[in-house]
């Protein structure tokens, strides 16, 4: 167990616009990274964007997918949830069968926390994140990945704590935030009703190298031209560099209780 860590970032001084709550174009939502949130768990990362809050929990478990016993390599993977009122009307629980939306966000997820690492010669253990969302406003599955890269930086620091490894095998980070095109007008970190309007929206993923993890873009309502989508991918870049920067500071706080073996 640990206790928790934390780190705040809020958007700069820009433009005013109502829409945005008084943020520029180019703005970040207010972010939060609330590291150790879960006392249980081998890492866990509370993460808030604006009103957008996702509790981020890895597990460590011994054992590994059928497809790779034997291999002497583990398996990272991710499962996503939304409280039923997480939004503004209530949304069923997934009981019997899981959503179309929900399998892609997971798998998205899991895809970019494993671009944290180089291989799986972990041992055959399973590193599995659980992202709930306690509430959305627009980027949950941005805020998801952000939260989950440090719940899983420090799960498999747990695991060198406790003997299962010599070193961690995470070689980078990964963060992610949304951009889009609302009334022609090139903007970062959709909240929701940015995100309903938008004419063209993306999620873009980018390693704390600088690499490209994952783009996701779709003209909403029409087609976008190649300087929408540069300067798109331009926003997104400068807010996953902030993002980065508030995943290091808060992995730097130091935890001050020795988690329980």
């Amino acid at each position: 167990m640990a206790d928790s860590a934390a780190d705040s970032l809020s958007g700069s001084a820009g433009r005013s616009s109502s829409a945005r709550d008084a943020r520029s174009a180019a703005d970040l939502r207010p972010v939060t990274l609330e590291r150790g949130a879960v006392p249980y768990a081998e890492g866990s990362c509370l993460v808030s964007f604006g009103k957008t809050r996702v509790l981020c929990a890895a597990s460590v478990e011994q054992g590994v997918p059928g497809w790779k016993k034997g291999s002497g390599e583990g398996w990272v993977t991710a499962e996503y949830a939304m409280l039923p009122r997480a939004t503004k009307t209530r949304v069923s629980r997934e009981r019997s069968s899981v959503r179309g939306r929900t399998q892609e966000i997971q798998r998205l997820i899991g895809r970019s926390v494993r671009a944290m690492l180089d291989d799986f010669r972990f041992g055959e253990f399973t590193i599995k994140v659980d992202c709930d969302v306690l509430q959305a406003d627009g980027g949950t599955r941005t805020a998801a990945i952000t939260g989950a890269s440090v719940a899983v930086v420090d799960a498999f620091a747990w695991m060198v704590q406790q003997g299962h490894l010599p070193v961690s095998p995470v070689r980078r980070r990964v963060a992610a935030v949304s951009v889009g095109v609302i009334d022609g007008e090139p903007r970062l970190d959709l909240d929701y009703e940015e995100d309903v309007r938008a004419g063209v929206d993306m999620n873009v993923v980018m390693s704390s190298e600088g690499r490209f993890v994952e783009v996701q873009g779709t003209g909403e309502h029409g087609t976008f031209a190649r300087d929408e989508l540069d300067a798109l991918l331009g926003l997104a870049v400068r807010g996953i560099e902030s993002l980065s920067a508030a995943q290091a500071r808060v992995l730097d706080q130091t935890l001050s209780a020795v988690r329980a073996g």
